[in-house]
């Protein structure tokens, strides 16, 4: 079940207009890579991002409200198996009660070889001080979830996911204008830059699992010979000495 409050624009989160700016930025260096011809953009917020210098032939929306290419549920999606080239998923997993149950289904209409973009926030940055203000704990983002980075490449590992980038930006906590301790930001991207308050994680669906399971060998059964008949001959030669 989905979690009733959640962005339909950027506008509605703090510095929505900046993060989405440094996202598409972050993209670009990945659109030329990428070919196909079916490029998913999951959930509202997905459905706003430019992509266009994805190489991709057909790029189209899919969320549960006004202005996607198809209105549909995330969690059953109206696809066919194995037919997206490429997935953004942008501030999704946040809402969702059920993220990895979300993304099984993104897994199942990836081809073999597909890429999977996944933003989010990180909950090891200083925008998680919001969850610790009750002033913010009921406003987006930080009534979401805000999951670890780790985590949902733990999840992408279980479905058979080569991790190709895990990358944080946006060194703001989000309360206040961006331009507001610009100084501190640089020095935290600079020292400590896996605090960033934004991840972007792009991985890719292998064709077979990265560690493959090697069946159990079978047990060699004992090859069991008969005693041979030379000592029983010679037994009995040597018993008829004796009786003599």
């Amino acid at each position: 079940m989905s979690i009733n409050q959640k962005p339909q624009l950027w506008q509605e989160l703090p510095c929505g207009d900046e993060i989405q700016l440094a996202l598409e930025q972050k993209l670009t260096d990945w659109w030329p890579r990428i070919f196909g011809y079916h490029l998913l953009k999951l959930g509202a917020l997905s459905a706003q991002v430019s992509s266009l210098h994805c190489n991709i032939a057909r790029h189209f929306s899919i969320h549960d409200a006004q202005g996607a290419s198809i209105q549909a549920d995330p969690h059953h999606l109206p696809l066919q198996t194995s037919t997206m080239d490429a997935v953004l998923m942008s501030f999704l997993m946040e809402f969702e009660h059920d993220p990895y149950r979300l993304l099984r289904e993104v897994d199942r209409v990836m081809i073999s070889g597909g890429y999977i973009f996944v933003c989010g926030f990180n909950p090891v940055s200083t925008a998680f001080m919001g969850k610790l203000l009750p002033k913010y704990q009921t406003q987006l983002p930080w009534c979401g979830q805000f999951f670890m980075p780790a985590r949902v490449k733990d999840w992408l590992g279980l479905l058979g996911y080569q991790i190709l980038q895990d990358e944080r930006f946006i060194y703001h906590p989000l309360f206040g204008q961006m331009n507001q301790g610009r100084w501190w930001q640089n020095r935290l991207e600079k020292w400590l830059p896996g605090v960033g308050s934004v991840y972007l994680i792009v991985a890719r669906k292998m064709e077979s699992p990265l560690t493959p399971i090697r069946e159990k060998r079978k047990a060699r059964t004992r090859q069991w010979a008969t005693a041979p008949t030379a000592g029983r001959a010679g037994h009995s030669k040597h018993t008829k000495l004796l009786s003599k």
